[in-house]
């Protein structure tokens, strides 16, 4: 019994070493694109009075500009992600509440739906958090700010990532 949790807790040490490259014109891409997508959200939310923006797109900014060849970074996965997640949020807070229990049910619900259908964008999982946090939304939520932010996010991650030679974006739809 003794060896069973030594093996299990041996796991957490992390024998490997991190494999993430970085190179100075990608970070210089990944600022432009999340600065150009985020104050464009903004903007879009002041000047047509209609919410563009929510704290999840950060992340996708950071997923989109910063390793966008990931699965996770695709189209699909960030517009499905957001859309597939907040529906599950909505449909949970409606049905039954934001209890404690609910809430963990619900971001587990909606990670295992992108997880099936193999849209997995893990910003979007923050989605019902936020509806059953707030609980204040209705299902115009899922127009403004959910697909129209992230539809805004994947045209300025094709517009933007593309600039650089070395990057080609999506690598799938």
């Amino acid at each position: 019994m003794m060896k069973m949790w030594m093996n299990y807790f041996s796991k957490m040490k992390g024998n490997g070493q991190n494999p993430f490259t970085v190179y100075m014109k990608d970070i210089i891409v990944t600022f432009i694109g999340t600065f150009i997508t985020i104050a464009g959200l903004i903007y879009l939310t002041q000047y047509l009075h209609s919410q563009w923006i929510m704290a999840s797109f950060g992340g996708s900014c950071a997923l989109t500009f910063g390793l966008w060849q990931a699965p996770v970074s695709q189209p699909r996965s960030i517009i499905v992600g957001h859309v597939l997640s907040t529906t599950i949020g909505l449909g949970m807070y409606h049905l039954a509440g934001n209890h404690a229990v609910v809430v963990g049910l619900t971001i587990a619900l909606a990670v295992a739906a992108m997880m099936l259908t193999r849209t997995m964008h893990p910003p979007a999982a923050a989605n019902p958090l936020v509806i059953m946090l707030e609980g204040s939304h209705n299902w115009g939520f899922l127009l403004f700010p959910v697909l129209t932010g992230a539809v805004f996010v994947v045209i300025m991650a094709l517009l933007i990532n593309n600039l650089r030679q070395t990057r080609k974006y999506p690598t799938y739809w």
